[in-house]
């Protein structure tokens, strides 16, 4: 028999009267009605110490947080350490619901070890910790970047990068050193370090950086890439491999990588270009190969050698990377981009009209957004200025704008009429003669003395003796 809640508390008010021997058995289920049975079973302590919950027809209570449990479970299953801010932002703002944030907290706490027990893992596991992976030589590389600051702010520099590219089997390193993270910059670093390795892997790994990712998604789903890196990618036959948000041992090997340079190649010297900084890691890249690598035990350039010779042949020829973006044609025919402005021809183009420009590291492309009639869309093709505020203008591209220099003015009334205009005729009246610009400069003009307006006002002139007479 379960007791209803009322009846269990009023039973329990005889559980220290029994206990001390005070009342019998007898007397206290003759005092509350109940069978024998079932007050020794809950005076002995054999019964939950808690009241029942209360049931409506039979069956429990639904939470309020069952409604969205599914939901959360599935958040789970794709991020198994996603706080519970985070799911409770996401139920509010996707789903329109209104539970409070602790009913999601607790469920968490009980939801989260029977997630984890159903993939196979638990959630202390992750927090810090790590699967370390091997891989087969030549199947994957990562890169990354390092920012070296101000090491040559005394050459007018006031920052460097350093783009680091590692070969996950051999640990074999590649490292240069650039002004600039853009996209151009970036890529060209590629081509360097396929040249200095002699192949290309199988993979890449990068972290979510915006030369390769074009925007920031949710857990679990598919990263949108970056139109040219997927052009590079195809161009030279290797897979882009995204890591997790915030999952930086993905890539450790790289990370130690920068670390290592940083320490090994740059602590304690001084450099006055980039060109120095990426000789002295040319000259250190052998002492770096001849070493024991503590985690294979084995002499990296020994194993480069066989992750170099599994490595896809580089293309004929290179990929080259072009920064698009839309820029609209000024009235002078000119178009801005990175703080600079180049010209476009000005037959086939309007003011405000949108532009696509195309920037690799030394040239600068202009296109038509749609081909025109010719089925051509290429406007204009410049070098690309070095530094900013540069004008870089085809004069070809101004032709059939007015030029401004056929404006004629003088002041000398002793110039002849131009021999396309006839000189001023006296008999054909003054009319014609003021139409006549040339003939209206000789026009002599009557020149009075103030006394005469004197005379016809009735005033007197303004002298000195007539200021002392006042």
């Amino acid at each position: 028999m379960v007791l209803d809640p009322q009846r269990w508390l009023e039973l329990r008010r005889f559980r220290a009267l029994f206990e001390s021997g005070a009342v019998t058995l007898t007397e206290v289920a003759k005092e509350t009605g109940l069978n024998r049975k079932t007050v020794r079973k809950y005076l002995s302590g054999q019964a939950p110490a808690a009241p029942p919950k209360r049931t409506s027809n039979g069956r429990p209570r639904r939470r309020v947080v069952d409604e969205v449990a599914p939901l959360i479970d599935a958040m789970l299953r794709a991020e198994i350490l996603i706080k519970g801010a985070v799911v409770h932002e996401r139920l509010v703002k996707e789903y329109g619901s209104t539970i409070n944030y602790q009913r999601v907290k607790l469920y968490l706490q009980e939801a989260r070890p029977r997630i984890a027990d159903e993939l196979g893992i638990t959630p202390r596991e992750l927090a810090g910790m790590h699967r370390r992976f091997e891989v087969v030589p030549g199947a994957q590389a990562q890169v990354d970047w390092g920012d070296e600051g101000k090491i040559l702010a005394h050459m007018g520099i006031a920052k460097v990068y350093s783009f680091h590219m590692t070969l996950s089997y051999s640990r074999d390193p590649f490292c240069c050193f650039t002004t600039s993270q853009d996209l151009q910059t970036f890529f060209d670093c590629h081509r360097r370090a396929f040249a200095h390795f002699g192949g290309v892997p199988m993979s890449i790994v990068y972290d979510r950086t915006k030369t390769v990712v074009r925007r920031h998604v949710a857990p679990g789903e598919a990263v949108p890439l970056h139109p040219e890196a997927v052009g590079f990618a195809g161009h030279y036959d290797f897979d882009i491999d995204v890591l997790a948000a915030y999952r930086p041992q993905g890539k450790g090997r790289v990370e130690r990588q920068v670390l290592i340079v940083r320490d090994h190649v740059l602590a304690g010297r001084a450099f006055s270009s980039v060109e120095e900084m990426d000789a002295a890691f040319t000259t250190w890249v052998p002492q770096r190969r001849a070493r024991t690598h503590g985690t294979h035990h084995e002499v990296i350039g020994h194993r480069a050698a066989r992750d170099h010779a599994a490595l896809k042949p580089l293309p004929v020829n290179p990929y080259l990377v072009a920064e698009r973006q839309l820029r609209h044609v000024g009235k002078d025919c000119l178009v801005a981009f990175d703080g600079n402005l180049y010209s476009v021809p000005a037959r086939r183009v309007r003011p405000r009209q949108l532009v696509e420009v195309r920037a690799t590291r030394s040239q600068i492309s202009l296109h038509l957004t749609t081909s025109d009639a010719g089925e051509q869309s290429l406007l204009a093709v410049h070098d690309r200025a070095v530094g900013r505020g540069a004008r870089i203008v085809d004069e070809s591209h101004w032709n059939g704008l007015p030029q401004g220099n056929n404006r004629r003015t003088t002041a000398d009334a002793s110039v002849s009429p131009p021999a396309h205009e006839p000189a001023a005729d006296a008999d054909a009246g003054p009319l014609q003669a003021l139409l006549n610009r040339a003939a209206a400069t000789c026009i002599e003009v009557g020149r009075r003395p103030l006394s005469v307006y004197d005379e016809l006002t009735g005033t007197h002139p303004f002298t000195s003796q007539s200021k002392e007479s006042s």
